[in-house]
């Protein structure tokens, strides 16, 4: 569950207002107080948006993700978790989740979360190849300086006072701009708006890099490979059409989404979702 500008960005001001990654946003959102807010100025350039959401449910509740290609800081708390770290709150970083992401929701409970930039993250912890973190939730306190005082961020039920806990936070990491983080931001941001980028070696070139250069920038500044990018956006615009269109013609998306032919797109969709795209069609 995860756009502030920066330099060459093409993002509008405020944060995203699409639900790409979500599976059943609709259903999600009948379930839990889902909101997105937008961090301090002078944090915009790393970080897509702060998300923050409270839930009070009578039964379990099982919420699925196609995470972004993106690290997330995720103070939470779980008023019925099974342990006292979930009942009392705790804060980690998370990594690029490879597949589908799922939580199991029950009673009461928080989440405040960044949701950084695919690339943004580097400039708060420098020494953190990002590819150390993909598929790992760490401790916060292990690669942060200064880890969120979860009373600050967890307690108030006012969420402007949730905000301001998280922009202290993080200001007080002092990122400070990185040229290659700041191309990774880019590049990343050019395959999510560019249809027409199908192929890491076209990216390559387009940056006037080897391709060498461009994997080794990515995993250390983004977590994963750029043609895992790639898939990665071609699955969540995948599927965002199999909610909404239930006439969604299969072969021609695939084409439109750079695939050789349907099964191609099939493939893929299932080895992340875990489902074909047929299963998230609307009754």
């Amino acid at each position: 569950m995860a756009t502030g500008p920066g330099p060459g960005t093409g993002h509008g001001p405020g944060p995203r207002r699409d639900t790409r990654g979500i599976v059943d946003a609709p259903d999600l959102f009948t379930h839990v107080r889902f909101r997105r807010r937008e961090p301090a100025p002078a944090l915009r350039p790393y970080l897509e948006h702060y998300w923050l959401i409270d839930w009070q449910l009578d039964r379990p509740y099982a919420a699925h993700l196609v995470p972004h290609p993106s690290v997330n800081l995720v103070a939470q708390r779980y008023e019925a978790g099974e342990t006292d770290r979930e009942r009392a709150g705790y804060a980690e970083v998370a990594g690029i989740a490879p597949g589908l992401f799922t939580r199991k929701l029950t009673g009461r409970g928080r989440v405040c979360g960044v949701q950084f930039r695919p690339g943004g993250f580097r400039p708060f912890a420098p020494e953190h190849a990002l590819s150390d973190l993909t598929g790992r939730r760490v401790d916060a306190a292990e690669v942060l300086r200064i880890p969120p005082d979860l009373h600050a961020v967890l307690d108030p039920d006012d969420e402007d006072a949730r905000v301001a806990a998280l922009d202290a936070c993080l200001l007080a990491l002092e990122p400070r701009p990185d040229p290659q983080a700041t191309l990774a931001m880019e590049l990343v941001d050019r395959v999510r708006t560019d249809r027409s980028v199908r192929r890491t070696g076209q990216l390559a070139r387009d940056a006037g890099l080897s391709p060498r250069t461009l994997q080794r920038l990515f995993a250390a500044y983004v977590g994963v490979g750029p043609k895992w990018v790639i898939l990665r956006y071609r699955i969540h615009e995948a599927l965002e059409r199999a909610e909404s269109d239930p006439a969604v013609e299969w072969a021609r998306l695939a084409a439109d989404l750079g695939y050789s032919d349907q099964a191609h797109l099939v493939r893929d969709f299932t080895a992340t979702v875990g489902v074909p795209p047929t299963a998230f069609a609307p009754p």
